[in-house]
């Protein structure tokens, strides 16, 4: 009941902060500090059952990694959408845009830049966390600790250097539909990022203290398996 109110809090505040109206901040910050104080209530209930009280059996962690596949098949969906809506306004751009793409006006960023380097960072980074998984699975724990905290570190900067490439671009998601494209899918990757990120760093904080072992990881593998 918290997490479906606070989800409905941010939602709504998000709605009414980018329409302008008075308090949709507020709202909206107000929404994401109880989603976010939800999910880690609840994740902490999770950890605990599993690490210390010993209530992840084959069954549980069957429905657990069932639950992962569905929301990353919703994840899919969402790229889906934003990806049809790019290919069907770029490969026969409307007259309203004036028939050709990018729309007159828009000068899109340069690809082989930071979009090229921010490239480079994510597939390493999928190449150390799995490098991090199998030194798990194989009982090293420092390959473990290196190989996610290399994951983490590349993540972050990945992040810093999407904000940049936002604050340098000459468009804004008003901008045509060129620019809602652009900011509606690199804005979705941008928080999936994000989302990934804080999803591995709990799996590496764990690693550290010793919740996880060679057999029994399904936090931390539904991480990765998310990145």
């Amino acid at each position: 009941i918290l997490v479906s109110f606070s989800l409905l809090s941010l939602t709504t505040g998000a709605v009414m902060y980018l329409q302008g109206y008075p308090n949709g901040g507020l709202l909206l910050t107000l929404g994401l500090i109880l989603t976010a104080s939800g999910m880690g209530l609840w994740f902490r209930d999770v950890i605990t059952e599993g690490t210390y009280e010993g209530h992840h059996t084959k069954q549980v962690q069957k429905g657990l990694i069932i639950g992962l596949v569905l929301f990353i098949i919703s994840e899919v969906f969402a790229f889906f959408s934003v990806f049809w809506a790019f290919f069907h306004s770029s490969l026969s751009p409307a007259i309203e845009i004036g028939g050709v793409w990018p729309p007159l006006g828009i000068t899109p960023l340069d690809p082989f830049s930071i979009p090229l380097l921010n490239t480079f960072l994510l597939l390493s980074s999928g190449a150390f966390v799995t490098l991090g998984h199998h030194a798990l699975i194989a009982g090293d724990r420092k390959g473990a600790i290196f190989g996610t905290l290399i994951t983490i570190i590349l993540a972050i900067v990945f992040t810093v250097l999407q904000y940049i490439e936002y604050t340098e671009a000459g468009f804004t998601i008003a901008d045509s539909v060129f620019g809602t494209v652009f900011f509606a899918s690199t804005g979705l990757h941008g928080l999936h990022v994000i989302v990934g990120t804080i999803f591995i760093t709990v799996g590496f904080i764990r690693i550290l203290n010793y919740h996880l072992t060679d057999t029994h990881h399904i936090g931390h593998e539904s991480g990765i398996l998310y990145w």
